[in-house]
């Protein structure tokens, strides 16, 4: 059974900048804001929405897993939501069965933008909840926005 984590953060950049960095831009900026983190992000088949597969390598000895493909499931330029699900390695190689993160962007104010998360994820033993956590894997989720924020911010 699919269980769902949900977490708001409220960043100071304008709704259009932060849609286009995590739309548009998303695999020329992730290495950028994530130096320490990412080596980098390959485009492997798609044209940056629904279908689009990710290749996210990360640095050696950072994480227990050293790549994650992604697919972009959801991206709707209307309502300014993208939902990326991981369908080989990162989490998966950690007991998940299913792992996907939906954000969504709204606007609060011409320079702030309310940014929803939606942590959707299964798994088939009871154990691995313990070792994957959703609210730790929420709180590396707004450490890469705020991240983004302070890229922006200094980039502008």
């Amino acid at each position: 059974m699919i269980k769902e984590f949900n977490t708001e953060t409220t960043l100071n950049v304008e709704l259009e900048a932060l849609w286009a960095a995590q739309s548009r831009d998303f695999i020329f900026i992730v290495p950028k804001i994530l130096p320490n983190i990412v080596k980098d992000v390959q485009l492997v088949q798609g044209d940056g929405g629904v279908g689009t597969i990710l290749i996210f390598n990360f640095l050696p000895g950072i994480s227990p897993v050293n790549y994650q493909r992604e697919e972009i499931t959801e991206f709707d330029e209307l309502s300014h939501e993208i939902g990326l699900q991981v369908i080989e390695g990162g989490y998966l190689n950690q007991g998940l069965s299913y792992y996907k993160t939906t954000f969504k962007f709204t606007a609060i104010t011409q320079d702030k933008t309310l940014v929803n998360v939606k942590i959707s994820y299964d798994h088939e033993s009871d154990d691995i909840e313990e070792k994957v956590k959703p609210t730790k894997t929420s709180e590396s989720t707004l450490f890469y926005l705020g991240c983004l924020e302070k890229y922006l911010l200094n980039v502008a």
